[in-house]
């Protein structure tokens, strides 16, 4: 809460607080929420030198006023779904991953983490034709498998075989696989990814529409095991690149295997839709 005070801005006299604050009017939010009209009759105030005042008082320390149909229309053009590649997946998340949001992908070891998020990497590159970030921390990823579910696909839509090759080629050049072996190179990388894309540097194979990281508990679970503390700090701030990664630049983040860590009632991960894939 900002109380009056001189110097606060030009026009905002000792004289004219003192008579504000006679009529109960000492802070910021009192001053540009009265009816300037009434101020100026029962304070002896000059009404222009009010309105004046409390202009600049606006400008100071409100938000830019925004019309509600323009939020509505910058969300619909920054909000996109994006197909999972399983049909069932995508109906149990509504349609699909969505573009701004951090979609957790939880199971037990073996249970088809990894797979889900080749198959998102697939579908994306492939289908949407965007570009995909994929942070390996447990060498799950294989470009083989990746080059299976990419065949399976281009199959299905029955492609000429002189241009199945090139379908091929150009999806894998979107996905973008970097190994991470522990929790600081991960957010080392995601660090990166932020600065690119704030830069507004598009890369040579599309513009950037899902992070995908496999999994977070392989660089997490060391530190949670010995200083506690430092674990759980760490797992925060990671949580938060996340939530952040997602909400400012309009991109799908789907990490794996943090359901464990992230059960602990913060605010920062409440957000986060848990899927379990199967097998």
């Amino acid at each position: 809460m900002v109380v009056l005070r001189a110097g606060l801005c030009p026009g905002l006299t000792k004289e004219m607080i003192q008579l504000l604050s006679a009529n109960n009017i000492r802070t910021v939010v009192d001053f540009v929420s009265s009816d300037l009209e009434d101020v100026a009759q029962s304070c002896s105030l000059s009404y222009k030198a009010l309105v004046a005042v409390r202009r600049v008082l606006l400008a100071q320390f409100s938000a830019f006023p925004t019309n509600g149909a323009d939020l509505y229309e910058e969300l619909k053009s920054s909000t996109a779904i994006l197909p999972t590649g399983n049909p069932s997946l995508d109906q149990l998340l509504d349609a699909g991953l969505y573009t701004g949001e951090v979609t957790e992908v939880a199971g037990a070891p073996g249970s088809g983490k990894t797979q889900v998020c080749l198959s998102i990497a697939a579908s994306v590159s492939l289908g949407l034709r965007q570009h995909v970030f994929f942070l390996d921390s447990t060498g799950g990823f294989t470009a083989s498998r990746l080059y299976q579910m990419l065949q399976a696909r281009v199959e299905d839509k029955e492609e000429q075989a002189s241009s199945v090759f090139f379908l091929l080629l150009e999806a894998l050049q979107r996905v973008q696989v970097i190994r991470v072996f522990d929790v600081y190179e991960m957010l080392r990388a995601l660090h990166e990814v932020r600065d690119c894309l704030s830069q507004q540097v598009e890369s040579s194979a599309g513009p950037l529409k899902a992070v995908l990281i496999d999994s977070v508990s392989a660089v997490l679970s060391p530190l949670l095991g010995g200083r506690q503390s430092e674990g759980l700090a760490i797992m925060m701030q990671l949580a938060r690149e996340l939530k952040m990664l997602a909400k400012e630049f309009s991109v799908a983040v789907v990490p794996t295997g943090m359901q464990v860590q992230l059960d602990i009632g913060s605010d920062d991960v409440q957000e986060q839709k848990p899927v379990t894939p199967t097998p």
